[in-house]
């Protein structure tokens, strides 16, 4: 199979799955998407993406397979440390000026980074006015940060991580051993809006104090990083902060001058007047 005809498949299963279950992928780097395709066409043993997309249309079963290959869930808590302590150390102080608060996580994956923010909030005595959105496309993630419960391997580095952000407390204080695993308190998700959420189709549904989206964006092309940053911007008040990935930035947007750098060396921006 020649790489024009592979990627004019690739293409047609995109329409496809848009058109058929209303997941739009098109906005998405397409070397990325190529690349997890191959995988899940490699380990599915289909012979052709042709075929995984006649399978697609006629079998509902397929979508969260598929889904599981296109939408990255690697995390984990309090990943990049110092971007947590910037946040407790720089932004809380600003956010502890208003009577509530809402905090949106776009791209939550299974609640790794929602799950830090809670804590991190508890900690600093915010948790009770603030109201947490946790938004992904995948639903089996969303499932899975409903649950809260992470193999027990991964805890120490979670634990470390806890430490290294400016932690006030033991992170084994949020957690105990359950089903093979560590099962994180009830009490962290009762202020916790879980919600099937696409940068890519979907409007901006509230006004937000605090969006944290990080690790998202670098798999989306310009026009759709574009597209979430407006989303971002309108969903933020005067004042309101933006958090993103290490390796993101708002400086080839179209909505960059609505921003300024609030902690550079930590991608936290901060909303400029409308």
């Amino acid at each position: 199979m020649t790489n024009e005809i592979e990627d004019i498949e690739i293409r047609l299963l995109l329409e496809a799955l848009r058109h058929r279950y209303h997941y739009d992928f098109r906005g998405y780097a397409f070397a990325s998407i190529k690349r997890r395709l191959r995988q899940a066409r490699e380990q599915m043993a289909f012979s052709t993406f042709s075929a995984m997309q006649e399978r697609l249309l006629h079998d509902e079963s397929m979508l969260p397979r598929l889904l599981g290959y296109l939408t990255v869930q690697v995390s984990e808590m309090f990943r990049d440390p110092s971007y947590f302590r910037a946040l407790r150390e720089k932004v809380v102080p600003h956010l502890r000026t208003y009577p509530s608060l809402k905090i949106w996580v776009a791209g939550c994956s299974a609640g790794e980074e929602l799950y830090s923010l809670v804590i991190l909030f508890r900690e600093e005595g915010l948790e009770e006015r603030s109201l947490f959105y946790a938004t992904d496309i995948n639903q089996a993630a969303l499932e899975a940060a409903s649950k809260g419960i992470y193999p027990l391997d991964r805890i120490s580095k979670f634990t470390e991580n806890h430490r290294l952000s400016g932690g006030k407390s033991s992170l084994s204080d949020y957690y105990s051993s359950a089903y093979g695993g560590a099962a994180f308190d009830k009490s962290l998700r009762d202020r916790v809006v879980f919600s099937d959420h696409s940068l890519a189709t979907d409007a901006v549904f509230a006004e937000m104090q605090l969006i944290s989206c990080r690790n998202v964006l670098i798999y989306f092309n310009r026009d759709l990083q574009d597209r979430s940053i407006g989303l971002f911007r309108d969903s933020l008040p005067r004042n309101g902060f933006l958090g993103l990935g290490s390796k993101e930035n708002l400086r080839f947007t179209s909505h960059a001058a609505a921003f300024s750098e609030f902690v550079r060396e930590e991608k936290i921006y901060q909303r400029r007047d409308a």
